[in-house]
């Protein structure tokens, strides 16, 4: 693996990790300075909301500046927003307004920063090797380290937070990520990170407001049209609000009334184990197995494991079965992020990739509500029937798709029709 490729995967590290560490501390920060619970939420919402209002607009930017240049500046973003805490804290006091303030600079790091990390892997990847599996075995390895990290990550921050309490100290180690990934991001050479043209100049000419919305309508036009692209985006939208209805209402319900409260953290746990294993397994022997392969057996194990999980018979099924939703889960997502990756031309990727991420966001708001309604009306195990069998639904009709059917060799050449198409 090269210098470039190092470099990459450490700086993705560290901050995906001092995010993790945030996502613990900054809610027990807001309690102990507000005393409010609802305080908590307000901050987590806004900090989601903006994420996802200014995910598209980031990826016009993407597409058209350096994404190494955009990486680094949204590091340091992100790191000045958790240094302004204690700083604020000390001056004037955090209040409420503080918190948002603070939270919404730093989502104008974070959104950004991560989808054009994202966009960076396929030119790392062409230059790293000319293998074939290359692509395969850097976007498993990213999915992998991702599951390690989500695991150590809130321990860490408990961890800094046990030693060192929700103050200052905490806060500039966790700020420290952030820069060290920015500083690491250096050694990923300049160049890969330069947009491709695609024969084309980008629309960076003309008014602005109209360049930007029309960059917007080409790639919006373009993920319509592509079937692959929409159909992996729509599969994905619908994990991720599934395990958010799982985390915010069926398991904390179920374990509570088992009087088992501890192990709904265990299960999520299990959940990112299982997908470690999974995108580890994926990356090393990538090339070898079709991404065909890999999506049937990910969809039926995912189905198998909604409903062990779904009915909710038993603890341990629950937590066996939480493993094996992310065991199995892991490869489909690297194997339709890979396709999705290689049909979507780099001109518009940032712009398609953001997209993805803000519709992705936006899930959970569809499937928390629905699901605890059921849970409250008809009880916890339909709840978690009817949500394995909406799954089940969405794995056999995507198995059956012609857009999943070939996963391999993806073409981003114009086609007639077909839904692959230039973005300029």
């Amino acid at each position: 693996m090269r210098q470039n490729t190092l470099a990459y995967f450490a700086s993705y590290s560290l901050s995906l990790l001092g995010n993790g560490i945030a996502s613990v501390l900054l809610p027990l920060l807001v309690l102990a300075r507000t005393g409010d619970v609802l305080a908590a939420g307000v901050v987590a919402s806004v900090t989601a909301g903006i994420s996802a209002l200014i995910g598209p607009f980031a990826g016009v930017l993407i597409d058209r500046v350096n994404r190494r240049t955009i990486s680094i500046a949204s590091d340091i973003l992100s790191a000045g927003a958790v240094m302004a805490l204690p700083i604020v804290d000390g001056l004037w006091g955090l209040t409420m307004h503080w918190f948002v303030i603070l939270a919404i600079l730093g989502a104008f790091g974070d959104a950004p920063g991560m989808t054009a990390r994202e966009v960076l892997l396929p030119r790392l990847a062409r230059e790293n090797s000319s293998r074939p599996d290359v692509l395969d075995r850097l976007v498993g390895t990213r999915e992998a380290l991702s599951g390690a990290l989500m695991l150590a990550a809130p321990g860490l921050g408990g961890l800094l937070i046990a030693i060192a309490g929700v103050g200052s100290t905490t806060l500039f180690i966790t700020a420290g990520t952030s820069l060290a990934a920015a500083v690491l991001s250096f050694g990923i050479r300049h160049s890969a990170g330069e947009p491709e043209k695609n024969g084309e100049m980008q629309n960076v000419h003309g008014h602005p407001i109209r360049s930007v919305i029309s960059d917007l309508l080409a790639a919006l036009r373009f993920l319509l049209k592509n079937r692959l692209v929409l159909g992996a985006t729509l599969l994905t939208a619908l994990f991720v609000a599934a395990s958010a209805a799982l985390q915010t209402s069926l398991l904390p319900a179920y374990f509570t009334a088992q009087d088992l409260p501890g192990l709904t953290g265990l299960v999520l746990s299990c959940m990112s184990a299982g997908g470690l294993i999974g995108a580890g397994v994926y990356a090393v022997v990538a090339g070898k197995i079709s991404r065909r392969t890999w999506f049937v057996v990910g969809m039926v194990g995912t189905t198998a494991g909604y409903f062990g999980l779904g009915v909710l018979a038993a603890p341990w099924l629950v937590v066996g079965s939480a493993f094996v939703i992310g065991l199995t889960g892991a490869p489909v997502s690297a194997a339709i992020g890979v396709a999705t990756i290689e049909a979507t031309p780099d001109n518009v990727r940032g712009r398609i990739l953001s997209a993805q991420n803000a519709i992705t966001m936006a899930a959970p708001a569809i499937s928390a509500a629905p699901i605890a309604a059921i849970a409250s009306g008809f009880g916890l195990s339909n709840a978690g029937i009817t949500l394995a069998v909406i799954i089940a639904a969405a794995c056999a009709l995507s198995i059956a798709a012609p857009a999943f059917r070939n996963l391999n060799s993806i073409s981003t050449a114009p086609s007639s029709g077909r839904g692959n198409e230039r973005v300029t």
